[in-house]
C-alpha cells in the first residue's frame, strides 16, 4: 500500500514496565505480545476504538493504520480533513482518502489518545473495521509475527545490532535469513528480493494479503504467463482499489527467499498494482515463524512445515500435513488462537483438537463454539457444525455472525421459516454499517425475499461505496427492484452505474444488461429493453432468463414469431423459467 500523504502524526508509547526483557548475550529485548486471530488466513487482532471493541487486521503490508468509510460511520470518529488529499494505491487501483481521529485507540491493555486513522477503501474481511499498519507494528521497531501460535509481538532491542535474533531456534536447527530495505518515514514496510525461476524480484512481506501472488509482468519475466502450459485460473482478489482481479495459479521451477528454495512448485499471479512484485502473504507467515529485525536490515525465519502457500483459494483443500508448533498454550484463549491458525492452514484434525479444549476450558465462552462450528462446517461435518452453532447462540443468542450462519444451515435443511427468523434476528442486531449485510442481502434474494434483500443492499451501499463489490451490490439491487417492480427509474440509475464498472464481456456485465433489460421492460420502454437482452444475449447465447425476456418484450412489439421463438429456446434451458417470471407478473 502506498500512500501519498500530508501531516499525518502519532503519538503512540507503550509503557515499557509491562514487558518481558529477554537477553542473549549483550543483546536485549523487551518484547509485548499482541494477540491474533486466524480468520482463515486474516490475522485478526482485537482493539477499542473508544472503549467500544473492535476488529483489525494486522497487516504489514499497510504503511499506515486505516480504516473502512462505513467504520468511521459505525464509531461515529470525526474527520481531521475530507477525501482528496490523499490517494492510497493497492490491489484494485487507487482510491481517495481522508484522515479520522481517535481519541481513545486500546491496544494489549493500553490506552492511546488522540490517534490518527486514514479513510480510505471497502472492507478488509473478517468483520475488521480497518488494518493496523506500520506505524502501530513498528512502535518498538522490530516485530516478530508467529501467526501459527496466534501471536504477534512487538520488539524493543538494545544492543542488538550484531546478535543473531533467531532466538527460538536451537542449537544445530537451520534457519533463513535475508537482507530487507531500509524503513523510512515514507515507506516502513518489509521489502526484500525473492527469486522465481533465478529472476530477481522485489518482494512485500505483507500479512494483510491472504494469499501470497506474483505480479503479471514479473511473472513474464521469469517465463510464465496465464497462457502457459499448466497454468489454471483461480480466486479472485480484490484490496483497496475499485477493481476486483483474476488470479492463476502457475507451475515455476524454483523460487528462493532467503536461504530457502523450494524447488518444482506453484505459485499465484495475478495483478496487484504498486511498485512491488510480489506479495509474500499470510499463507506464507502461517507456514514460518518470521522475525523482522528493522534495526539490523535482515529478516529471520523458520519453516513451521506443510505447504508454504495456500493455491486454492479460501477456503482450500485440506492438507494432511500439519503445523509444527512446540509451546502449548496456557488458557482457552490460546488453544483457540492456536486452533484458528491451524485451521487457516486447513489442519483442521489438530485444530479441532484445540478448539475442543477451548470450549472445555471456557464452557462460557460462545465464541469458541462458533469457531468450532466454522472448523467443523469446513470439515464436512456439518451436524456436529450446526450443534456448536446452536451452543452459540444459547450462550449469546444476539451472536449476529452464528445467526447468519445458522440460516444457512437452515436454508440447507428446507427450514425456510427458521432462516427467515435468523435473518431477521441478524438484521436487527447488526450495525447498519455491517459488511455482513451484503451476504445478508445475498441470503434474502435467494429465497426471493425480495424486499429485505433490498433493504439490506440498500444500508450496506449507503456506507460502502469505496469497496470493489459495490458495483455488484447496485447490480442486485437493479435485480431485486426490476423483478418487484418498484422504485423503477432508481433501479435504472444503479443499473446504469453498475454497467459503467463492469468490465465489457464479463459476467456481471451479462447480469447488469439482462436487469436493465428487465427494468425497461417494466417501463415500457421496449425498444432500449430489446436492445439491453440482445447484448447480453451476444455475451451468453444461452442464456434462459435474458432469452425469455426478450421473448416478451418482441411479444410486446407485435413480433409474434419472433418473440415465441425465444420463449421457446428459453423454457428448452430452463423448463420452469415461466412459472419463475409469472411469480412477478411477468406473462408473454
Amino acid at each position: 500500500m502506498d500512500v501519498s500523504r500530508e501531516r499525518l502524526a502519532i503519538v503512540l508509547v507503550l509503557p515499557l514496565c509491562a514487558f518481558a526483557v529477554t537477553a542473549r548475550d549483550a543483546c536485549k529485548q523487551s518484547v509485548v505480545d499482541v494477540p491474533v486471530t486466524m480468520e482463515s488466513t486474516q490475522p485478526v487482532v482485537m482493539a477499542k476504538i473508544n472503549g467500544v471493541d473492535a476488529r483489525f487486521i494486522a497487516d504489514s503490508g499497510a504503511w499506515w493504520s486505516v480504516i473502512s468509510p462505513a467504520a468511521q460511520a459505525q464509531y461515529k470518529l470525526r474527520s481531521e480533513f475530507f477525501p482528496g488529499f490523499l490517494r492510497m494505491q493497492g490491489v484494485g487501483g487507487s482510491t481517495g482518502a481522508g484522515i479520522a481521529r481517535v481519541d481513545a485507540f486500546g491496544l494489549v491493555g493500553a490506552t492511546f489518545k488522540n490517534v490518527q486513522f486514514i479513510v480510505a477503501g471497502g472492507d478488509v474481511g473478517a468483520g475488521a473495521a480497518g488494518v493496523l499498519g506500520q506505524n502501530v507494528l513498528r512502535l518498538l521497531g522490530n516485530v516478530e509475527y508467529d501467526l501459527a501460535h496466534g501471536v504477534l509481538r512487538l520488539v524493543r532491542v538494545v544492543d542488538c545490532d550484531h546478535a543473531d535474533l533467531a532466538y527460538w531456534v536451537k542449537a544445530g536447527d537451520s534457519y533463513s535469513q535475508m537482507e530487507i530495505e531500509s524503513a523510512t518515514g515514507r515507506d516502513a514496510r518489509t521489502i526484500g528480493t525473492a527469486y522465481v525461476n533465478g529472476v530477481r524480484v522485489r518482494a512485500l512481506f505483507d500479512t494483510g494479503a491472504s494469499l501470497s501472488t506474483l505480479t503479471l509482468a514479473a511473472a513474464k519475466r521469469a517465463g510464465v504467463t496465464p497462457d502457459s502450459p499448466g497454468v489454471v485460473e483461480s480466486t479472485s482478489i480484490r484490496g483497496l482499489g475499485h477493481h476486483i482481479e483474476r488470479t492463476w495459479i502457475a507451475p515455476v521451477d524454483s523460487f528462493k527467499i532467503g536461504d530457502e528454495t523450494i524447488q518444482h512448485t506453484k505459485l499465484r499471479i495475478g495483478d496487484i498494482g504498486d511498485d512491488i512484485e510480489m506479495l509474500v502473504g499470510a499463507d506464507f507467515f502461517l507456514s514460518h515463524r518470521v522475525y523482522v529485525a528493522n534495526n539490523q536490515k535482515r529478516l529471520y525465519s523458520t519453516y513451521n512445515g506443510g505447504p508454504v502457500f495456500n493455491l486454492e483459494g479460501l477456503p482450500s483443500a485440506a492438507s494432511s500435513t500439519g503445523v509444527e508448533v512446540s509451546d502449548e498454550p496456557g488458557d482457552a484463549a490460546g488453544y483457540s488462537r492456536r486452533g484458528m491458525a491451524r485451521a487457516g492452514r486447513n489442519d483442521f484434525d489438530h485444530a479441532l483438537a484445540d478448539l475442543n479444549r477451548a470450549c472445555e476450558l471456557a464452557p462460557a465462552e460462545a465464541t469458541y463454539f462458533y469457531q468450532r462450528g466454522q472448523i467443523r462446517a469446513r470439515h464436512n461435518e456439518p451436524k456436529l457444525a450446526l450443534a456448536d452453532i446452536d451452543q452459540a447462540l444459547k450462550l449469546k443468542p444476539d451472536y449476529v455472525d452464528a445467526l447468519y450462519m445458522h440460516a444457512q444451515f437452515s436454508f440447507a435443511g428446507g427450514d425456510r421459516d427458521t432462516a427467515r427468523r435468523d435473518l431477521d434476528a441478524a438484521d436487527a442486531h447488526a450495525p447498519p454499517e455491517a459488511d455482513l449485510r451484503i451476504m445478508m442481502a445475498r441470503a434474502y434474494e435467494r429465497a426471493n425475499w425480495l424486499d429485505s434483500a433490498i433493504a439490506q443492499y440498500d444500508a450496506w451501499i449507503n456506507y460502502h461505496e469505496a469497496d470493489a463489490r459495490w458495483p455488484q451490490a447496485l447490480a442486485g439491487r437493479c435485480w431485486d427492484r426490476a423483478l418487484v417492480g418498484q422504485a423503477l427509474s432508481a433501479a435504472l440509475d444503479d443499473c446504469n452505474t453498475a454497467l459503467k464498472n463492469a468490465q465489457p464481456g464479463s459476467e456481471m456485465s451479462i447480469v447488469v444488461l439482462e436487469s436493465r433489460g428487465l427494468v425497461r421492460l417494466r417501463l415500457g420502454d421496449f425498444t432500449k429493453a430489446a436492445a439491453d437482452y440482445d447484448a447480453a444475449l451476444k455475451i451468453k447465447p444461452r442464456n434462459a432468463w435474458a432469452l425469455y425476456g426478450r421473448g416478451v418484450v418482441k411479444l410486446r412489439l407485435k413480433q409474434q414469431p419472433a418473440g415465441q421463438t425465444d420463449i421457446d429456446a428459453s423454457v428448452a434451458l430452463a423448463p420452469k423459467i415461466a412459472d419463475d417470471y409469472k411469480k412477478f407478473g411477468i406473462v408473454p
